[in-house]
């Protein structure tokens, strides 16, 4: 997935989930969109290198999108609304879900919606759940990093059309190539943990994937194991 020229800041401060302030060119802080509720604050501490979409030319009262987080001379990217199409992007070129073809974004379930829909190789529906991780501590993923209920229930829907006979996924996309494996973070939320793993004894498919992430693009690369 292509990104459009990113401007470089300096992270200075985050006022609530969705807003920051970030130095551009030294001149001054500017108010900045996060488009990630998680909380991410191992990435956003003041004085961070950041990489940001121009939004100066939007209606709106902030000036820029935050994209990327520099840790460590890693680059993490931080858009949580990115993954479906990631994914969607894989899928395509054939690097993973091989023999399923992607039909749609958003399809109904569950009272909401999935991520992605998928049609699997004898033409049935397959029903897809992507989550964004971003936080790696020693190499593993951790997911989340903030306690989601919303996320449970995504997980429960997928369950619901297991037991109907139908084909369901949950997918991690983990936004950085710095990891081996991944887990649910159970210290931070356990129900969420509980659930996951009661959906894949179940039988919903659970995998998870790092990105190579660069100024340009972020890119799946490829799968790491799951530890539930």
């Amino acid at each position: 997935m292509k990104f459009p020229p990113l401007l470089p800041g300096r992270f200075v401060e985050r006022k609530n989930r969705f807003l920051a302030l970030v130095e551009v060119d030294g001149e001054g802080a500017f108010p900045t969109f996060i488009p990630n509720s998680g909380r991410m604050e191992e990435l956003l501490v003041t004085g961070a290198r950041v990489l940001l979409k121009d939004r100066r030319r939007l209606p709106g009262k902030t000036h820029y999108e935050l994209v990327l987080v520099e840790k460590e001379g890693v680059l993490v990217g931080v858009d949580s609304r990115l993954p479906p199409g990631i994914l969607e992007e894989a899928i395509w070129e054939g690097r993973t879900f091989q023999g399923y073809r992607p039909l749609c974004r958003e399809p109904s379930l569950g009272g909401g919606r999935a991520d992605l829909l998928l049609e699997g190789g004898r033409g049935e529906p397959v029903w897809v759940e992507t989550k964004s991780v971003n936080l790696v501590k020693e190499g593993l993923a951790l997911f989340p990093d903030a306690p989601t209920t919303r996320g449970g229930r995504h997980l429960q829907n997928l369950q619901a059309l297991v037991r109907d006979g139908k084909e369901a996924h949950v997918v991690f996309i983990v936004q950085r190539p710095d990891v081996m494996a991944f887990a649910p973070f159970d210290e931070r939320d356990p129900d969420f943990a509980q659930v996951l793993r009661g959906a894949r004894d179940a039988g919903v498919g659970v995998s998870a994937f790092r990105c190579e992430v660069s100024l340009k693009e972020i890119v799946l690369t490829g799968e790491i194991p799951v530890i539930l």
